[in-house]
């Protein structure tokens, strides 16, 4: 009885050592990234704190899939998508608003 548990944790930390080093830790800390406007091709960085959960020290939504904040300064809604590394700005107006599109180094 005692072999069989001992059997069936090492066999459960193996998998989980395994699954941690096929996915990888979650980011932490901070870092900065450097955007590009592809229209324009004007550059600037956006710092993400993965610990504060924030961008740019605004409130940010991080997931395995994206990173999404809205910028109060400038009213406009950011999506960041971690695998594609595009980053839509939606900036809402009176007249309709508009969009910007970069892409991140991430």
């Amino acid at each position: 009885m005692v072999a069989r548990r001992l059997a069936g944790g090492i066999g459960a930390l193996a998998v989980g050592i395994s699954a941690a080093a096929i996915g990888g830790e979650a980011p932490h800390g901070e870092t900065a990234i450097t955007c590009t406007n592809v229209s324009s091709g004007a550059n600037w960085q956006i710092k993400i704190d993965y610990d504060k959960g924030t961008v740019d020290s605004n409130p940010a939504r991080i997931s395995d899939a994206e990173i999404s904040w809205h910028d109060p300064s400038d009213g406009g809604n950011y999506r960041l998508d971690r695998k594609s590394e595009k980053l839509t700005v939606v900036i809402a107006s009176s007249t309709g608003g508009y969009s910007l599109f970069h892409r991140c180094k991430l």
